[in-house]
């Protein structure tokens, strides 16, 4: 039998986090190490119309690079937690703002046992214009099609984006855009990032 206080590391804590993720939220799409600004995102999680960050901080890691991290996943999600090994409980509120949600992962006995400590609020900082960044070229003409918009072939991902922020309800283009992203087909190559 392991203890309460066994200490876990990213690798256990992953796809006991999948499955809670799956569990809890019913439709979802994980993404794993994705570049986000300056970071790898450990986790972002679409769901309908709504993409969460998740980092994960197990025993073994520190905060050094939380804060920068903190920035760049205030970019790109809607909403985002911090989920933490038990040894981090005490302190983690002291290094997140306070819209952050935290879940925390601890053993009983030989299950991986999942908590919420505190539920994620809506993010305050997210930029629309960096979130339709995670999409790749195909996806934003998926939806300039669906749309019955001009295609802008020989225009940049960026002005794309731009025109979709322009032209398009924000509610309904982040639906679409959260579409897509459950879609998407990785045998495809995956665009190199602008």
């Amino acid at each position: 039998m392991e203890r309460m206080d066994a200490l876990l590391y990213d690798c256990d804590i992953r796809e006991p986090l999948f499955d809670y993720l799956e569990e809890r939220f019913g439709k979802a799409r994980m993404f794993d190490e994705k570049i986000i600004g300056k970071s790898r995102a450990d986790v972002l999680m679409v769901t309908e119309g709504r993409i969460t960050g998740l980092e994960i901080k197990s025993d073994a890691d520190t905060y050094e690079r939380l804060k920068r991290q903190i920035r760049d996943y205030d970019k790109y999600c809607d909403e985002n937690y911090v989920v933490i090994g038990r040894s981090h409980a005490k302190h983690v509120e002291e290094h997140i703002p306070a819209y952050w949600g935290v879940l925390v992962v601890s053993v009983n006995g030989r299950e991986i046992v999942i908590e919420e400590m505190r539920p994620a609020q809506q993010n305050p900082k997210m930029k629309r214009e960096l979130q339709l960044a995670i999409l790749w070229r195909a996806e934003l003409q998926n939806i300039i099609e669906q749309n019955h918009l001009p295609h802008y072939r020989q225009k940049s991902k960026r002005f794309v984006r731009e025109k979709l922020l322009e032209k398009l309800e924000w509610n309904r283009l982040k639906l679409e855009a959260c579409e897509e992203l459950f879609e998407r087909d990785y045998t495809l190559l995956e665009e190199e990032e602008e």
